[in-house]
């Protein structure tokens, strides 16, 4: 079938001609069932989110040619009931990944979402995923939240989006910012504490995960009891965050110990990944924020979610909306039988 003949299908049609989990070799022409190799060296570029049709279908191979990935493979697959099925594009030749700004320019006017990833994760083998707090497992910063206790929320919040832009040493940024909260009643951190937004996915993502005996936990340049409160909600292993000093049950303004900025976030995840003897393909990190990057790097695959632009950039790969569980895409994609 040609690409005209695909573009012109329906997203019914196309769901017919494309059977979930099955690979199709392509090469200007959707034709019969293959088998990717054991180990592919190339490249998965995967759509997403989106009610694919064949004319989707065939923008996305012509904006991969155009960016020199040559389509050899065509798979459509749904991780999870709660999930629409995706396409994957298969593109043999191992080549340096779209930048995911642009990837994100093209497909975002088309109603989905587009990202790339070589030697993905396997949801199916023993893994970890170290994730963020703020604005990743929870919808908010605790920390401009306790500003606002304070009536010092504009003061925080402006010194807290310098941080997240990387445009301030995260852990001076912290410093500053926690002095601001000096004297606040341990009873209103509890307050807060005991009503965190889950960043809608995450319980969902976390439960598939421990399923397949992946290991998780959050590294956060938040602190310790929102942390622990966010373990007890969706199951984690355990937690690293800052240590905030109460005296007379209020805040000091100070911060206690190592701070967990992105060199110890990385840490974390480095030391997480000896201990459970995984290799660095099956170690995953995810975070919205600049001070995420270092973790993201040092995983076998980082993922920027809901992310700055800066962060979205510089990330393997970027999930820009919607739910934390569409992280299963990249986890799942169909291998060799």
């Amino acid at each position: 079938m040609t690409l005209e003949r695909i573009a012109s299908l329906s997203s019914e049609q196309l769901s017919m001609q494309l059977s979930l989990g099955k690979w199709y070799h392509y090469q200007d022409a959707l034709a019969e069932q293959v088998s990717l190799p054991s180990d592919p060296q190339g490249v998965f570029s995967i759509a997403f989110a989106g009610d694919f049709n064949g004319q989707q279908l065939a923008s996305i191979v012509q904006f991969l040619a155009q960016q020199q990935f040559i389509v050899t493979a065509i798979c459509r697959y749904q991780p999870d009931q709660n999930l629409t099925p995706a396409l994957c594009f298969y593109s043999d030749t191992a080549k340096t990944s779209i930048n995911p700004l642009v990837m994100n320019e093209f497909a975002h006017p088309h109603g989905f979402q587009l990202v790339q990833v070589s030697k993905p994760p396997s949801l199916t083998n023993p893994g970890l995923l170290v994730m963020d707090m703020d604005s990743t497992a929870i919808t908010i910063e605790c920390i401009d939240e306790i500003a606002r206790l304070a009536d010092v929320y504009d003061e925080v919040a402006a010194v807290t989006a310098q941080a997240m832009a990387g445009k301030l040493d995260f852990s001076e940024s912290l410093h500053q910012r926690v002095a601001k909260l000096e004297g606040i009643e341990q009873s209103l951190i509890d307050q807060l504490k005991n009503n965190l937004p889950l960043m809608p996915g995450v319980k969902e993502l976390c439960r598939v995960l421990k399923q397949h005996n992946w290991y998780l936990a959050i590294a956060s340049g938040g602190f310790v009891p929102f942390a622990e409160q966010v373990q007890q909600l969706i199951n984690l292993d355990e937690v690293h965050a800052n240590i905030l000093e109460f005296k007379d049950a209020k805040l000091t303004g100070k911060v206690l110990g190592t701070i967990v900025d992105a060199q110890q976030k990385a840490v974390v995840l480095r030391n997480l990944q000896q201990q459970l003897s995984l290799p660095l393909q099956q170690t995953v990190a995810i975070g919205d924020g600049a001070n995420d990057l270092t973790m993201m790097a040092a995983a076998g695959l980082g993922v920027a979610v809901h992310g700055k632009p800066k962060v979205v950039e510089q990330a393997q790969a970027a999930i820009c909306q919607g739910s934390l569980l569409q992280l299963l895409y990249l986890l799942t994609i169909p291998q060799a039988e």
